[in-house]
């Protein structure tokens, strides 16, 4: 059973699900990488609602790194994120 994301003010993370198969596999990434990643340019920029904008790709990152044989939970970083740059159109 998955919760809703969240954000995990003392380790400065975001916090969620991603359903796999049957299972949930339970990830994070942190307010800086979601910064540099989709909103370089703000100030203003929020965590939660940065990831919630970027849902799909933020979850099919988790599902790259559990299929190349990562452990959960997954913890997304920059380079993960710079793939979903190289993958868009």
């Amino acid at each position: 059973m998955s919760q809703e994301a969240f954000f995990h003010a003392e380790s400065g993370t975001v916090r969620f699900w991603v359903k796999i198969d049957e299972a949930w596999v339970g990830a994070s990434v942190r307010q800086e990488a979601l910064h540099y990643r989709f909103c370089p340019t703000r100030t203003d920029d929020e965590p939660l609602r940065t990831f919630l904008n970027h849902v799909p790709e933020l979850e099919a990152a988790v599902r790259r790194r559990i299929a190349a044989g990562s452990y959960q939970p997954v913890i997304l970083r920059e380079p993960d994120l710079t793939a979903i740059r190289a993958a868009q159109p």
